[in-house]
């Protein structure tokens, strides 16, 4: 028993040394499977990289580059050249099997993309009647130029080279011709150098008279003019020369300016944006890449503008360029279009100078303006303070829309220039209350235009109303004085007595206020008859001589109302003409009766 269980523990030694020898056997056989299934991935990875499948070469050689499949194969021959780039600088040396057959593929798809797209270049050539050229249809196909870009770099520059030099030839003729087109259908009587607002007015120059839409604006009236810059007009579609021409309209440069800018605009931001996307490129390079397009349209521009600036008079034209030129500078930024930043400030330096020389001239001509050269004097409205009035207006309306402190400073040179100019004529007429109804006439219509436009809180309208209202109260005493003077004289007299407590001096007035009382009594209502008929005569707006009317009647019946407290005092009381005095509700009654209703 003792052999056999000695023979059965070896036995079980034998079996447990068989067993570990089987678990390490089998632990090695597990990572020899764990390693080649490892080797087997990776190999596998890099055959699939490193194969080129029929599917493949079959598209490249013999697909129109049109067609999908073309553009997914390129897209897999890409992939595939890239992966043996990286095998090959890891030194795998079965890239050497493949090299040939991708450089030929590679080779095929280059020589397909170059042709395709100088002829899509090629074919932007053609006349295109909207000024728009569709360079956009090429975005589908930018991995084109990307497969160029990393796999034929010399190709990828040439196809750059010749689109930057094919577009801007064309920019700059389209845009040549279409600016040249355009100056024809603009109105063909403009602003000259003398008609400046200080100028003698002619029948020749007919500053206000109603121009012929088809061949002149106003100079100094804003009109219409200033629809240009509302929203709807901005973005509206670009002019159409030959169908203007056809139809023999005529338009002020302002109209031209904004056509033009628009189609620039428009096309400028298209063609950044197309840059960017089908060249790849951003920041510097993509800013470089479209002024090597564009930059010879801009500059031809520029000179243009340059050129009709040097010779142009019309501010408000001017001006309305500039703030388009404000607002389309905001759309570019809107759009992320920072490209043009340089072109607006260069426009800006052109029209801002320009603006400015063309109002220190009409200031200049204001100050210059002899009113004993002007002919007859009148009390109406003078012509070269209409001409402000419009003038004004129509720079105030404008600026509202876009405020700038610069504009608002040389208007405030030409309104004292302009303030001291009817001071200048009023001082032409010999008696004082003439001199007072041309100041109110004048000062009245200028607010009034002022008011048709601008704010009611703007400084010219704040201005000219306290002007006027100065004025006003002045002519109102004006008026007052030969009718009513001995009573005027009397009320301030006695009320300064009052004041001081020497009271007792008017027991000796009563000669005086018996005698103010009658004639009051007797010649009130004729002096007011008379004073309403003067009014209306003197005063070119019915409403402004409404309520001058109604200013000294109003201050007549203050004035008998003081007399009559004057009348009250102790001193008086006892006087018997007091029972001769109206009463002041049955004056007002009387007065009111003597306003104009208009």
């Amino acid at each position: 028993m003792e052999q056999m269980l000695g023979a059965f523990q070896s036995d079980l030694s034998s079996i447990s040394s068989e067993i570990r020898t089987l678990q390490e056997q089998s632990g090695a056989m597990n990572i020899r499977l764990r390693n080649r299934q490892a080797v087997r991935g990776k190999l596998g990875e890099l055959v699939d990289g490193l194969v080129v499948p029929t599917a493949l070469v079959t598209a490249i050689l013999e697909a129109p580059v049109t067609e999908p499949r073309f553009l997914e194969q390129l897209q897999e021959l890409d992939a595939k050249a890239a992966a043996v780039r990286e095998q090959e600088a890891r030194g795998t040396a079965a890239c050497a099997d493949v090299r040939g057959v991708l450089d030929r593929l590679r080779v095929k798809a280059v020589t397909k993309i170059r042709e395709f797209i100088l002829q899509k270049i090629y074919s932007f050539r053609k006349p295109m009647t909207n000024y728009q050229i569709p360079q956009t249809a090429l975005l589908k196909y930018r991995f084109f130029y990307q497969f160029l870009l990393g796999n034929e770099r010399a190709t990828a520059k040439e196809i750059r080279d010749e689109y930057v030099e094919t577009l801007s030839k064309i920019y700059l003729s389209y845009y040549r011709s279409y600016l040249g087109r355009l100056m024809k259908v603009q109105y063909e009587e403009v602003a000259e150098k003398d008609d400046l607002m200080g100028v003698e007015d002619t029948a020749k120059k007919g500053f206000f008279s109603k121009p012929s839409l088809r061949s002149r604006n106003t100079i100094f009236t804003l009109g219409t003019r200033g629809s240009v810059i509302s929203p709807t007009e901005l973005e509206a579609p670009i002019l159409v020369p030959h169908t203007a021409q056809r139809g023999e309209q005529r338009y002020p440069f302002e109209a031209l300016f904004r056509s033009q800018h628009y189609a620039l605009l428009d096309n400028s931001c298209r063609e950044y944006l197309f840059i960017c996307e089908f060249f790849v490129v951003s920041g510097t390079a993509a800013h470089d890449l479209f002024h090597a397009v564009m930059g010879r349209t801009l500059s031809m521009t520029l000179k243009h503008l340059e050129s009709y600036l040097a010779d142009c008079y019309d501010a408000i034209a001017v001006f309305l360029c500039i703030h388009i030129v404000l607002r389309f500078r905001n759309i570019a930024t809107k759009r992320d279009v920072p490209a043009l930043d340089r072109y607006w400030e260069q426009v800006l330096a052109l029209l801002w100078p320009r603006f400015e020389l063309i109002l220190e001239m009409n200031v200049q001509s204001v100050r210059s303006t002899d009113p004993q050269r002007l002919g007859g004097l009148d009390t109406r409205p003078h012509y070269i303070t209409r001409r402000y009035a419009e003038f004004s207006s129509a720079l105030v309306s404008i600026n509202q829309t876009f405020p700038n402190e610069r504009t608002m400073q040389l208007l405030g040179q030409l309104q004292v220039e302009v303030e001291n100019f009817v001071l200048r004529v009023a001082a032409e007429f010999s008696s004082r209350k003439e001199q007072l109804v041309f100041l109110i006439n004048n000062y009245d219509m200028m607010l009034g235009v002022l008011m048709e436009r601008a704010a009611d809180d703007s400084k010219e309208v704040e201005g000219f109303q306290q002007l006027l209202n100065a004025r006003t109260q002045e002519f109102i005493e004006e008026l007052l004085s030969p009718p009513f003077g001995g009573l005027v004289a009397f009320v301030k007299e006695a009320e300064a007595l009052i004041e001081r407590g020497q009271a007792e001096r008017l027991r000796g007035e009563e000669a005086r206020v018996t005698q103010l009382i009658r004639g009051f009594g007797s010649s009130w209502k004729s002096s007011v008859e008379s004073l309403s008929q003067d009014v209306m005569r003197s005063f070119t707006n019915f409403r402004n001589g409404t309520s001058i009317i109604q200013g000294a009647l109003t201050q007549l019946i203050q004035l008998y109302h003081r007399f009559h407290r004057v009348l009250s005092q102790p001193q008086l009381r006892a006087l018997p003409a007091r029972a001769e005095l109206i009463n002041i509700h049955h004056l007002m009654v009387e007065l009111k009766k003597h306003k104009p209703n208009f």
